[in-house]
């Protein structure tokens, strides 16, 4: 959406290695807020963006304004239920309409082959892979991997609201998914995993937990005993809500 970082430049890394016009959008979108989020406050950079950009080797970036992409008027949206709904579609209402709806309009403007997200938001991916399936539309999905701090906190433009001693709790979303993950690799269940993810973040004074979990990766739902599990967590931390998630792969 923009206040671009290295995660999103890896983005443009791998877009490089793939295809011959790079293009990135930066559109902070009014859709995918709530009312009592924080649209207002979210990180903008766009000067710094485009440097970045350039330098990252963007061919062309398309960066329009709420009235070039909702004009007045504007009144279809584009919805995709079952992935949508549970975790951040529960708790965040209308969040998943709001990217669905602009990465539809986004599509249709740019035309591009591929188009690369990161897996840091894999509830978003799941989204748009599903509607890009459904509708028939002309582009591959690439998800990409996460990319971290050395201490193990996913990259996010929301980082920059953790205060110094919220900075320092923070990795421990990435630990709890580690324990989590350990936990499956030695054989136990996905709810013996979550149960230890909780107990990590519980551990952790300066996190609120919202939810953490096991799911499937592409549906959202129960995972599949013989297939990958995505583990995935929420919680506040002091003031501000981040989301990860680390994916383990199984053997029947």
């Amino acid at each position: 959406m923009g206040a671009l970082h290295d995660g999103h430049l890896s983005l443009v890394e791998r877009a490089r290695e793939r295809v011959a016009t790079v293009v990135v959008s930066i559109f902070v979108n009014p859709l995918q807020f709530g009312p009592s989020e924080d649209f207002a406050r979210y990180p903008r950079s766009e000067g710094q963006d485009f440097e970045r950009a350039a330098d990252a080797g963007v061919d062309i970036v398309f960066a329009p304004n709420g009235e070039e992409m909702y004009p007045a008027g504007h009144a279809t949206t584009v919805s995709v239920a079952g992935v949508s709904e549970p975790y951040e579609g529960a708790r965040r209402p209308g969040h998943f309409d709001g990217v669905a709806t602009v990465v539809a309009k986004l599509f249709e403007i740019v035309d591009p082959d591929l188009a690369f997200f990161g897996q840091k938001d894999a509830q978003q991916v799941a989204v748009v892979r599903k509607m890009v399936c459904d509708l028939d539309m002309p582009v591959e999905i690439v998800a990409c991997p996460t990319i971290r701090e050395p201490d193990g906190l996913a990259l996010s433009s929301r980082n920059v609201y953790l205060d110094p001693a919220d900075r320092l709790a923070a990795p421990c979303l990435f630990r709890a998914l580690q324990t989590g993950a350990a936990a499956i690799t030695s054989g136990d269940t996905p709810e013996a995993a979550v149960q230890a993810m909780t107990a990590v973040l519980q551990a952790e004074p300066r996190i609120e937990i919202d939810y953490a979990a096991a799911v499937d990766p592409g549906s959202f739902a129960a995972p599949d005993p013989a297939g990958p599990v995505l583990l995935i967590v929420a919680a506040r931390v002091g003031r501000t809500r981040l989301i990860d998630n680390l994916l383990v792969e199984t053997t029947s």
